[in-house]
């Protein structure tokens, strides 16, 4: 089993029409896909219409339909990569939904943040999701990808400092890697919660 590529969900953070994090979403991927430890399947939270009001015991039609689209690629993942901007010192409205419609998913299995926007990079919306994951059992890795300052730093598709932003990259994906692993065997060896 730990032969196997790890399998890492990222999801796209924003629904914004004019969003940059499609951009970041993109780079980070183009990175990730260099690897032959892992493969990224890309979630665009923009492409799945979660329903406002929140998770409802019983999902509308329409709802049921759409968890029936993000559950299993959720399911599947040894691990997650989110990426999110910083509005008003916090994280999406449209990313904790999300979140929230799923529970059990993120159970047992490490998650990565990269984040940007303004001065912070996006970090104070990093720190508040770390508590999120924690209250749903997730481990989140130390270390991040950060962009203060948002589009500025790029060039592009690309970072203006290529080399900073793949090592930074380079060290999230290594921690992911090794929880990831670490996590899917203790899951296989014993379903966590039992």
């Amino acid at each position: 089993m730990s032969q196997q590529p790890l399998h890492l969900a990222l999801l796209i953070g924003s629904v914004r029409t004019e969003r940059f994090g499609h951009t970041v979403a993109a780079w980070f991927a183009e990175l990730a896909a260099q690897r032959s430890d892992l493969t990224l399947d890309v979630i665009d939270l923009a492409e799945l219409p979660f329903d406002l009001a929140g998770p409802s015991r019983t999902p509308s039609p329409e709802m049921t339909a759409v968890l029936e689209r993000s559950r299993p690629r959720l399911q599947r993942a040894d691990g997650y990569v989110v990426v999110t901007p910083e509005y008003n010192h916090s994280f999406p409205a449209a990313l904790k939904n999300a979140i929230d419609w799923h529970l059990t998913e993120w159970a047992a299995k490490p998650v990565g943040f990269v984040s940007y926007g303004g001065i912070a990079g996006g970090l104070r919306a990093v720190e508040q999701l770390r508590q999120v994951f924690a209250e749903l059992h997730a481990v989140t890795v130390r270390d991040t990808v950060s962009f203060h300052g948002g589009a500025a730093t790029f060039d592009g598709a690309h970072p203006r400092d290529p080399e900073s932003c793949g090592a930074a990259a380079k060290v999230l994906l290594d921690q992911l890697g090794w929880w990831g692993r670490a996590l899917r065997q203790a899951r296989a060896d014993q379903p966590y919660g039992e």
